[in-house]
């Protein structure tokens, strides 16, 4: 791997391969989280494109997952099991809402609660979301070995325990939910 050309930022690539987004400067003290970004950037581009295709943003597809995982739930479960905020997932349930894909119900227990839950249309689009979740790893990590992706996931999950710490250094939160999912990676 190569640096670049000192005063033009870092920039860690294959002979050959260009980064997206040129490293300024700016970001020499920051190499890693602006790598993250790009990653981000570029992730973000390509599942929207994805789903685009199936009625979906980017995002839509998380809820209705927790959705096909556990079934009916209330809208502060949403925003605690997707690490949200609760205007954001208001916005993100209404537009799905609209779309047709969940429908709200009152909870049986507590009527002052409504419950969201995946609709026929929104049940059958999980296969198309399947799909475009692997196509998108595909695209990821399609060239990376086993080990390389066994590694990357190691590493991102490090990346994200770091974070973690960081917004509640008394230790508060919980373990991410990649280190529960995958403890073996660790």
């Amino acid at each position: 791997m190569t640096q670049s050309t000192p005063g033009a930022g870092w920039s860690f690539t294959e002979p050959g391969q260009e980064v997206t987004v040129p490293v300024p400067t700016a970001a020499d003290g920051g190499p890693v989280g602006h790598a993250i970004f790009r990653l981000a950037r570029l992730h973000r581009m390509f599942a929207g494109r994805l789903l685009r295709r199936i009625g979906l943003h980017p995002g839509q597809e998380l809820v209705m997952m927790q959705l096909w995982e556990l079934g009916a739930q209330r809208q502060a479960d949403l925003v605690r099991l997707m690490d949200s905020d609760a205007a954001t997932m208001t916005r993100t349930v209404r537009r799905l809402e609209q779309a047709g894909f969940v429908s709200r119900r009152p909870s049986p227990t507590d009527r002052r609660v409504s419950l969201i839950e995946s609709t026929a249309a929104g049940h059958a689009l999980r296969r198309e979301v399947e799909r475009s979740w692997s196509r998108l790893e595909e695209l990821v990590a399609g060239d990376l070995s086993d080990d390389e992706r066994v590694e990357a996931l190691r590493t991102l999950e490090r990346l994200e325990c770091n974070l973690v710490r960081a917004a509640d250094p008394m230790g508060a939160t919980k373990t991410p939910a990649s280190q529960e999912r995958f403890p073996a990676h660790r």
